[in-house]
């Protein structure tokens, strides 16, 4: 248990049990840390009590509030078997739990048959958290078996169970329906602490099952009050003392019905209202505490002294929480507690009582004084003495009499009046008490008056200016003087960074001392006093200055709107402050949701001259909400705005702006499509906005108008299967809302739909490229309504159904398209439909197209060469296809230069060339076969190096040929073109 008290010197501790000092010297159980005291092996038959904490030190004693020690314990159930309990079905039932001995509470539950199988609280089952017993208002068939009361300790977590109670039904019939019977209840007078959670318990027995209501005579049932567990259950949180009251449930079911009532009060812990502080007194005077708390019920109090109580007698009086000592005495001084307590708690107040008793003593002695000539002068004389000393002031060892002139004051100051140099000279107070005496000198010095002088001293500036104050000071020479500047009777401060004020440092002369304050790029906030106080050891002087500054006026005062129409706004406002320049003009703005921030707008009058205090604001939008705020300007400049007026709208009008580019075209056949882009809400002036959609045939005469509601619309469709593709119609699109029609757009001219083309190409054709390819070609259908925008072009195997096949579009408007990707020696079926945005046409007739056979795989083999200079004679074996393999039709040699981008090709149909090296380098040859599938496989690689310009000699050429033992030729891995 914890203890810790404050105290010079450190306070010694020690325990008490229910009155009695605890040895913590003897044995071993108990031990003193600090002030906390540890019990080995607690044990609640002997250590089971209240406690209280001691503390000591030479300036007195004190003791801690209480502390109660209780320990956490649940019995066992006896295992005496519990007897059965037979019942009608229909009939209430009450199974007891009878707990065995426990501390603190406990919560109940209860098992039916196995455990976990628990026993579910209804309205017709109730578990009592009071008494631990299960109510069964009205028994089932359900409710045979075996119970079991479970109990679980809140502080140790420990369960036992009781032995089991069987329950059965009686073969002797059922029970016939009755009125409830309360079996529940919570009792008549119920006491809870403020702050804590009440639980009213209330269940009855009946058949029909009852209902449970509640109620609060004289009041309502607080609003935080919850009803748990079918009602059974009023459970009231932070209860207050407003909560108190007669709470009364009533039980009630066809048959009848039954009350019960009881009281629910509510106490308080005291708590302190004033409490006693520590006082020193000197010896003989009059000790007054008082302390006082509050509680329910009221709090009664008592006194101890150095831990021991105290009692009215002699010098010492004590009415509840009021104690006083007459003529206090050292023997008084110790550690005071006043003690406030009722039945439900108890609060300490602590307090030190020092009874002071010393001879006079002086801490500053001799002292020296400065006075003003023709000013008053006060010496001081405060010794430290006790008791209160006697105080004589005397001047050249002859008594000081009181006088008009040198008056002694209820605090033993002397005071002189109009001090002249003749009172210049030693001045001695004499403190003398039953302990002692004591002097102490004071010399008076008598000077010339100060005088301080400020200039200028009235300056207007304008904002963004400087301006420099000068302070002179005529003193006395002997004396040295401080200045201290003021800003509106506040110090200055010139270390705090704001860059506005440097103070000047001080000239002095003989008599003479002055000082500057620079106040750099003025702003309105700087207008106001500036004071300059100068002082020295004999008195303190000040001078003042005003500094008006001139800006921009300030903010407007509140914006009201008084009237508001479809289109205009009258504001009216209070005069801010011109900032000495005055108002010229003020401007109106206005911020909707609808703008980039605020806006100027326009008034009348105009100009808002600035002796007006309202004025109108026009051309707003209708139906549009609105903020307002009001700027004035003055000569020097524009102030800050007003606070915004509060949110308006204006009144609903008749729409008055048309859509705009309106268009329209495309659609599905014989379908008219408009369209516009759609008015900002800004614009649409009231509720019930829409657009009126009118068009007409070209020639005609009579407007089709159709209503389109939505504000949002930016199309409309018609449909009309008796006008053909592309029929010019003139159309207009106006708007409308609740109160009226608004304006039409221009008239245009919009085409109708052309619609998705109806013919199919003609002629087409189709044939193989190579093994891999097949160009498609076709005439375009005749010119017309629904004309093609471009072709899709749908292809499959001939073996295979066209769903499994593949499409393939014209980037454009093109008729000829060469099919990709496909396999070689391969039967394909084509047709060809043309599209535009309305949708597609009609295929054409499919035609079927063989793509060839594969080209070679065997690459040119066994190449041979002649290099002579520049020159190259290549030659290798020819390739003989495969029959699943497309003819040779011939040969193609490429010649790279490595480094850069020259390529030179050259087909033959002869296994050999000449090839032309054009410059010096190294040069890379490659041979591909050319079949009419396409191209072959690529052939090894020969590599040359050649110099610009140098030819080899007749008969010196050599011929390499490509084998490893006897050639120059570099074999590299084939590689792609």
């Amino acid at each position: 248990m914890h203890c810790e008290a404050r105290g010079n010197p450190p306070p010694a501790y020690s325990w008490y049990m229910n009155g009695s000092q605890v040895d913590t010297r003897a044995g071993f159980r108990y031990r003193l840390v600090k002030g906390n005291l540890i019990i080995t092996n607690a044990s609640e038959s002997t250590d089971f009590g209240t406690y209280q904490c001691r503390a000591e030190n030479t300036f007195g004693v004190v003791l801690s509030r209480d502390a109660h020690l209780q320990f956490a314990y649940i019995g066992a159930f006896s295992a005496k078997t519990r007897g059965g309990v037979s019942v009608r079905e229909g009939q209430g039932v009450v199974l007891m739990c009878t707990p065995p001995p426990h501390s603190p509470e406990i919560i109940y539950s209860w098992v039916f048959n196995e455990f976990p199988s628990f026993v579910a609280e209804d309205s017709r089952r109730f578990i009592s958290q009071m008494t631990g017993n299960l109510y069964v208002s009205k028994v089932q068939p359900s409710d045979v078996g075996s119970y079991i009361c479970l109990l679980k300790n809140t502080a140790t977590n420990t369960r036992v169970l009781s032995p089991p109670t069987p329950l059965t039904l009686r073969t002797d019939g059922v029970m016939g329906e009755y009125e409830p019977k309360i079996e529940v209840h919570f009792p008549t007078s119920v006491l809870a602490a403020r702050g804590v959670t009440v639980r009213l318990e209330c269940f009855a027995l009946g058949n029909p099952v009852p209902t449970i209501t509640w109620r609060k005579l004289n009041g309502n049932i607080p609003k935080k009050a919850r009803l748990r567990k079918s009602q059974a259950v009023l459970e009231i949180p932070n209860i207050q003392l407003e909560d108190s009251g007669t709470y009364e449930c009533k039980a009630e079911n066809p048959r009848g019905g039954t009350a019960f009532k009881g009281h629910l009060q509510v106490y308080t812990l005291p708590q302190w209202v004033r409490m006693i502080n520590d006082t020193q007194l000197d010896s003989g005077e009059k000790l007054q505490w008082e302390c006082k708390a509050t509680g329910r019920p009221r709090p009664t109090y008592r006194w101890l002294r150095n831990g021991l109580p105290l009692t009215s007698q002699g010098r010492m009086e004590i009415v509840n929480g009021e104690l006083s000592i007459n003529k206090l005495q050292p023997v008084d001084s110790g550690m005071y507690q006043c003690v406030a307590e009722n039945k439900y708690g108890t609060i300490y107040s602590n307090a030190e009582l020092k009874i002071l008793a010393s001879a006079p003593i002086f801490v500053t002695n001799p002292v020296r004084v400065i006075a003003t000539l023709g000013k008053d002068v006060s010496i001081e004389c405060k010794p430290r003495a006790s008791p209160k000393p006697r105080i004589t002031w005397k001047r050249v060892d002859r008594k000081i009499q009181p006088s008009k002139r040198m008056m002694l004051l209820r605090n033993n100051t002397l005071r002189i009046v109009n001090a002249s140099r003749a009172d210049e000279g030693d001045y001695v107070c004499r403190a003398e008490n039953q302990l002692g005496w004591a002097e102490m000198t004071a010399t008076l010095w008598v000077k010339e008056a100060m005088r301080v002088e400020l200039s200028p001293s009235r300056v207007e500036v304008t904002v963004g200016e400087s301006v420099v104050l000068s302070c002179k000071a005529a003193h006395d020479t002997s004396l040295d003087v401080t200045f201290q500047w003021l800003f509106n009777h506040k110090p200055i401060g010139f270390q705090q960074g704001s860059g506005h004020f440097e103070y000047i440092h001080t000239v002095r002369a003989k008599q003479l001392s002055t000082v500057d304050l620079m106040i750099r790029s003025i702003l309105l906030k700087h207008a106001g006093k500036y004071g300059c106080r100068a002082q020295t050891s004999a008195d303190t002087v000040s001078a003042e200055s005003e500094l008006l500054v001139r800006g921009p006026p300030g903010p407007p005062g509140v914006v009201i709107v008084e009237e508001i129409t479809e289109t205009t706004a009258t504001l009216s406002w209070t005069r801010g402050l011109d900032n000495h320049s005055p108002i010229s003009t003020y401007h109106l703005q206005a911020r909707s949701p609808f703008s980039l921030g605020w806006q100027t707008v326009k008034t009348d009058p105009e100009p808002v001259t600035g002796n007006l205090e309202s004025a109108m604001a026009v051309e707003l939008n209708p139906w549009v909400e609105y903020e307002f705020r009001v700027v004035a300007s003055n000569a020097i400049g524009t102030g800050d705005p007003s606070a915004p007026s509060r949110g308006v709208r204006t009144k609903e009008a008749v729409p008055s702006v048309a859509p705009v580019n309106v268009s329209g075209g495309n659609g599905r056949r014989h379908e008219l499509v408009i369209s516009w882009e759609p008015v900002s809400e800004e614009f649409q002036n009231g509720e019930g906005f829409g657009y009126i959609v009118a068009f007409r045939a070209n020639g005609t005469r009579g407007w089709k108008e159709k209503m389109v509601t939505s504000a949002d619309s930016t199309t409309y469709k018609y449909r009309d299967e008796t006008f053909p593709p592309l029929t010019p119609f003139e159309v207009k699109v106006g708007v409308y809302n609740n109160k009226g029609d608004g304006p039409f757009s221009p008239v245009v001219v919009i085409h109708s739909a052309e619609g998705e083309p109806r013919e199919a190409p003609s002629d087409v054709k189709a044939y193989a490229i190579s093994a891999s390819q097949i160009r498609v070609t076709w005439r375009p259908p005749n010119p017309g309504p629904g004309r093609p925008k471009g072709y899709e072009v749908s292809y499959w195997k001939a073996a295979d159904k066209e769903d499994s096949g593949w499409k393939q579009r014209t980037t454009k408007n093109e008729t000829a398209l060469v099919l990709g990707g496909l396999e070689g020696n391969s039967q394909y079926v084509v047709s060809v439909k043309g599209f535009n945005s309305i949708g597609q046409g009609p295929a054409s007739t499919t035609v079927v197209a063989k793509t060839r056979k594969a080209p070679p795989v065997q690459p040119p083999g066994n190449l041979l060469w002649i290099q002579e200079g520049n020159n190259v004679s290549l030659s290798w074996e020819p390739v003989k296809a495969k029959e699943n393999e497309s003819d040779v039709i011939g040969y193609m040699v490429l010649l790279k230069q490595e480094g850069r981008g020259h390529n030179q090709v050259t087909r033959t149909i002869n296994p050999s060339t000449t090839l032309t090296l054009p410059e010096g380098g190294t040069y890379v040859i490659e041979v591909r076969v050319l079949s009419e599938g396409g191209e072959g496989a690529v052939s090894s690689q020969i590599r040359l190096v050649t110099s610009s310009g140098v030819r080899a000699k007749s008969g010196e050429a050599k011929e390499h040929l490509a084998w490893p033992a006897l050639l120059l030729v570099l074999l590299v891995p084939s590689a792609s073109w």
